[in-house]
């Protein structure tokens, strides 16, 4: 009994403080972030409450896992393992040739345009940045592109997912902040936009004040057959796209029935493709389960945490803190994006999500800001988390196939300037916050 009481003896801010350093330490050792935040909860919950606060944590976890809208995570995670699997993104490619034509800089700018596509088709960043890696890296590459150019509009294109519906960063900030997913569809489309633009921006401004960069190819007459057969290979993906986001925005379908039309649209592609097998389909399933396994994981490690946080007084606690820092709300949105910039520097993003939402989005209503509009918000500092060094995700996708001599470091270089474009949208989405429509 005298390890139950040890620890409500110390008071919620030593509490808070021993319980962020434990965290901090086990991450250290390298153990999985779901199982250091599920044994932080269960040290907190038997040594500040007792054993009888252990239900209290379960059924805090089952109220997360058990939504219906999460069921659209693992769709959307299996339409990208199919599109992984199918010749579909490298047809798409191709077939976008017809968009950058002649224009300097034109394979960067149509490698952006497919990006936003596979972004609406499925909204999974990592697949993203390895079907562009594995398609328009080379081409670029073989062109005469600078690599740093090619490099970061593969990585800040494939990244594009967080931002694009039907991303699935918004779908889990849906659930954790309990606020409409459509809202957040609707309200992220145009600043989803804006952040393609600001890149197909970058990519002329560079190639026009160096041409060397982004060298013209060499003329190709294109037949009109040929023409008819590249835009086959925009036909189906459009198709798709219009039925995920068409049956959303028309009122016709919720997100989680309108990923299984997506699922169903990729599906049918494929086959009329004449690429459908059960045994891509079984290898897609595998694909999606260790995927979605690993969010279920984070996700039942972070409930059960903010479950005893919560219980212990601490979100109540940090929430005084965080607005005790000043009377003015900006000050205060402007230190929450300081946090989500540096947790992204090491921790994924559905635990980032799952940890710090509880905490700022009753924040973000008492200061009379709009959740959807600050979900957007946090989609787009994501952004910077999947391209920022030292663990940005999307430099270890592209480094996984990328050729051996472009090293790790290169990539994290190549990303600074599309970094600064990502915080150029964070910016844009505080100052004008109509872009999001709320």
């Amino acid at each position: 009994m005298e390890f139950f009481g040890s620890f409500k003896a110390m008071g919620i801010e030593y509490g808070t403080l021993t319980m962020f350093v434990m965290l901090f330490i086990l991450l250290l050792t390298g153990m999985p972030l779901a199982f250091v935040t599920l044994m932080v909860a269960l040290i907190f919950a038997l040594g500040w409450f007792g054993p009888m606060v252990v239900p209290l944590i379960t059924s805090n976890i089952f109220s997360f896992v058990s939504s219906f809208v999460f069921v659209s995570v693992p769709m959307f995670v299996l339409m990208a393992a199919i599109l992984d699997r199918s010749g579909i993104a490298r047809d798409l490619f191709d077939a976008m040739r017809l968009v950058g034509g002649r224009l300097r800089g034109g394979v960067a700018i149509q490698t952006i345009a497919v990006a936003v596509i596979l972004a609406a088709m499925s909204g999974i960043i990592g697949g993203e940045v390895v079907l562009l890696g594995l398609v328009a890296l080379p081409q670029m590459l073989r062109l005469g592109y600078d690599k740093h150019l090619a490099i970061g509009v593969v990585c800040a294109g494939g990244a594009l997912g967080t931002m694009v519906p039907p991303s699935i960063v918004l779908i889990i900030y849906g659930l954790t902040a309990n606020v409409s997913i459509g809202d957040l569809f609707t309200a992220s489309f145009l600043p989803g936009l804006m952040l393609a633009s600001f890149y197909v921006a970058y990519v002329l401004v560079r190639a026009y004040l160096n041409p060397s960069l982004a060298p013209i190819p060499e003329p190709n007459e294109t037949t009109t057959a040929e023409k008819l057969r590249l835009l086959k290979g925009l036909f189906l993906p459009l198709c798709v796209v219009a039925g995920v986001l068409g049956s959303i925005y028309g009122g016709i379908a919720s997100v989680t029935e309108a990923s299984a039309v997506g699922v169903a649209g990729v599906i049918l592609s494929t086959i009329v493709r004449r690429e459908f097998s059960f045994a891509m389909l079984k290898g897609a399933g595998l694909q999606s389960l260790r995927t979605v396994g690993m969010i279920v994981w984070i996700g039942i490690g972070a409930s059960a945490l903010v479950g005893v946080f919560n219980l212990m007084g601490g979100i109540n606690f940090v929430s005084s803190l965080i607005t005790g820092i000043s009377e003015n709300p900006t000050v205060v949105l402007l230190f929450m994006m300081l946090i989500l910039f540096v947790l992204g520097m090491f921790l994924d993003w559905v635990g980032i999500a799952l940890l710090t939402m509880p905490i700022f989005v009753p924040v973000i209503i008492q200061l009379g800001y709009d959740p959807v509009w600050f979900g957007v918000l946090f989609a787009m500092n994501m952004q910077v988390s999947f391209l920022s060094p030292p663990f940005g995700p999307a430099a270890f996708y592209l480094k996984s196939v990328a050729p051996p001599d472009i090293s790790l470091g290169t990539i994290f270089r190549s990303l600074l300037p599309f970094i600064g474009l990502q915080i150029l949208g964070v910016a844009m989405l505080i100052i004008f916050p109509g872009i999001t429509g709320r």
